[in-house]
């Protein structure tokens, strides 16, 4: 009741509470395509490769966003070119360029003399947020949705089967560039609210418990956004309340509420499963 009273009262915590909202909702939609592709490897590694465009905008005064997004779609890039014009495997190009990106970050950050806004960007601080990072985030959050819509049957074919897809006539590699320049913007919405290090939580541990809830591409985005979205909340709240940082915090949620569907999911859930288990042997018995 006290965090409900703090929230009618207290404009910045307004601003948090819109802003984790839209970063679950978003967070959810795209993970789920990048849990379906399997992509969570590079989800990973565009959330650790932005960290230069930050340190950059930092230095040059400007807002951390523009030069984040720059450095997300070059490290998209970057992997493809690596992994489709050598021998070395998709997953090998994004621990090499990832890592590079964030190591050069870090030293970048450094050498701005700014460990406070390291640990900020790193970890995040939904506390913190301004006004501008909240429209930022609501238009990031519009833009986004917007294609998805769009472009949902496109998006639903390529995911599930990307050979039935091209034989289409699909543009599959157009389609898997523009997932990344979505993840990117995603990503870079997210580092207020839970840092570089923690983003990919809001990215995979949402759509996974989705996954485990249902078998259909529409149901699993809304139930991720619903997921993503309860997260952040449950986050602000404790974080705000014990004064303990949001990103952690709302990492910890999503995985609170993965395990619930992991134990007790109605198909997939290990408790209703050894359940149905005992039934039999008693049955047989």
């Amino acid at each position: 009741m006290e965090f409900i009273n703090d929230l009618m009262t207290y404009e910045f915590l307004q601003k948090a509470f819109v802003t984790s909202i839209i970063v679950g909702i978003i967070c959810g939609v795209i993970g789920s395509f990048i849990v379906l592709r399997g992509m969570a490897l590079m989800g990973d590694a565009i959330s650790h490769a932005v960290l230069p465009g930050v340190a950059i905008s930092y230095m040059l005064g400007v807002n951390f966003f523009y030069g984040a997004v720059a450095t997300g779609i070059l490290t998209a890039l970057g992997i493809g070119l690596i992994s489709q014009n050598s021998r070395v495997k998709n997953d090998s190009s994004i621990g090499i360029v990832f890592t590079a990106a964030f190591a050069l970050g870090i030293i970048l950050i450094t050498l701005a003399q700014s460990a406070t806004d390291l640990t900020q960007i790193l970890f995040g601080n939904v506390l913190s947020v301004r006004t501008s990072d909240m429209w930022l985030t609501l238009i990031v959050g519009a833009a986004v949705i917007l294609v998805v819509v769009l472009f949902y049957k496109e998006l639903l074919v390529s995911s599930f089967d990307e050979t039935m897809a091209a034989a289409y006539g699909l543009k599959t590699r157009l389609i898997h560039y523009m997932i990344m320049a979505l993840l990117t913007l995603v990503t870079v919405a997210s580092l207020q609210t839970v840092g570089v290090i923690l983003v990919v939580s809001m990215l995979i541990t949402p759509a996974s418990t989705a996954y485990l809830l249902t078998n259909r591409l529409s149901t699993m985005i809304v139930l991720a956004s619903v997921f993503g979205a309860l997260s952040s909340i449950i986050g602000l709240y404790f974080s705000f309340v014990y004064n303990l940082p949001s990103g952690p915090v709302i990492a910890l949620a999503t995985t609170v509420i993965f395990l619930v569907a992991f134990l007790f999911s109605p198909k997939q859930g290990i408790f209703w499963r050894m359940l149905k288990t005992n039934k039999q042997r008693i049955s047989v018995g």
